[in-house]
């Protein structure tokens, strides 16, 4: 399988707090699965570690590129294909976060990882 984490997903597989069903921890951990992770959620872990909504990541901020590593997760770069489409998605939400994870996960064939079913009505395929 091809996966995408959403950011919440990435850090409570980092941190715990929310528990992560056992299939999904499965997926996430297996060798043989593709791990993908959009530089949108580093932006959006210190966006929100910056606004003060999410204390105590300074480690994972500084750290962020070897933590993607350590796990063999691999960065997925940004290009104009996903911004074009999370942009011309009609459906709700508006988030802009979700917006393009979901063009991302739509364009490069993912599955996106997340509890968030706002990502069902952009039209990416999620698991949870």
């Amino acid at each position: 399988m091809r996966l995408l984490l959403d950011t919440s997903t990435l850090l409570w597989f980092w941190l715990g707090g929310r528990p992560i069903s056992d299939h999904v921890l499965r997926a996430i951990k297996d060798r043989s699965n593709e791990v993908y992770v959009s530089p949108l959620s580093a932006m959006e872990i210190a966006n929100k570690h910056r606004i003060g909504k999410l204390p105590g990541v300074e480690n994972i901020i500084a750290g962020f590129d070897e933590a993607l590593a350590d796990d063999s997760f691999i960065p997925l770069p940004l290009n104009n294909a996903h911004s074009l489409l999370a942009g011309s998605i009609l459906a709700e939400p508006h988030d802009p976060f979700d917006r393009m994870l979901a063009g991302q996960a739509i364009v490069e064939n993912l599955m996106l990882v997340s509890p968030d079913l706002a990502f069902d009505a952009l039209g990416a395929r999620r698991l949870w």
